[in-house]
């Protein structure tokens, strides 16, 4: 069954037109790479899906419904999360709060305690301020505060963004926990092997346009897409 089918869309910022005629699919349960250079319109994409940066063109449907022209929350609502790229955690509530905001928020959440099962490097820090945790550590809660809310899409924008090699590796493990929940995923990264990992279909984009969308062995194959577009080469992602 195809929860999300983007058909077409162009996303403007005022007059600057950012994505030009792009589409995508995904299928239930998929974990699906949205790839790209920095500027290359992952976050805008993301972005779109979620009403903040509506499309002027084009149609996103989310579970056969039309979704372009509903506001953030009325998306959410329907399912979807976003967790962006610089994270946005409330710096001055505890990691507990956080969580427990995110979970009275939800109509059907999950139970908080699971959050601490999935991420238990923040069992430990039930008690810390926000502001006052890693970017690791702030990554993995706003993870664990869009879970609680059990999203049916997940849209993870630049998880390994400004995160130390040890991190990404720890990052890395727990999400593959989380892909393996009820939760089909959207992930838009630059860390071409992190993105690997999780992903088993992807599409590749640059300067607002889909140049290419295949499975992610195709990707892996394909020395050109990969040195052109990705800045890496095959043996980086042998």
């Amino acid at each position: 069954m195809t929860v999300l089918d983007i058909d077409g869309i162009d996303t403007y910022y005022g007059n600057s037109h950012v994505l030009h005629d792009v589409s995508l699919t995904l299928a239930e349960g998929e974990v699906v790479a949205l790839l790209g250079r920095n500027g290359a319109g992952k976050t805008t994409t993301m972005r779109s899906i979620m009403g903040v940066t509506p499309p002027r063109r084009g149609e996103i449907t989310y579970r056969g419904e039309d979704i372009v022209g509903k506001a953030p929350n009325e998306i959410n609502e329907r399912g979807i999360n976003l967790v962006p790229e610089d994270r946005r955690v409330f710096p001055t509530l505890t990691v507990h709060e956080n969580i427990v905001l995110a979970h009275k928020l939800a109509a059907d959440p999950r139970p908080v305690e699971e959050m601490y099962e999935l991420f238990p490097v923040l069992d430990g820090l039930r008690r810390s301020n926000a502001q006052n945790l890693s970017g690791g550590e702030q990554q993995m809660l706003a993870v664990a505060r869009a879970l609680v809310q059990r999203p049916s899409l997940l849209l993870l924008d630049e998880p390994t963004e400004g995160l130390a090699p040890v991190i990404v590796d720890d990052l890395r493990t727990m999400l593959q926990d989380v892909v393996e929940q009820d939760v089909t995923v959207l992930l838009s990264e630059q860390n071409v092997t992190f993105a690997f990992d999780l992903a088993t279909r992807g599409y590749v984009i640059d300067t607002g346009s889909i140049v290419f969308e295949g499975s992610i062995e195709e990707i892996r194959e394909r020395e050109d897409l990969l040195e052109q577009y990705l800045a890496v080469s095959p043996e980086e992602v042998a």
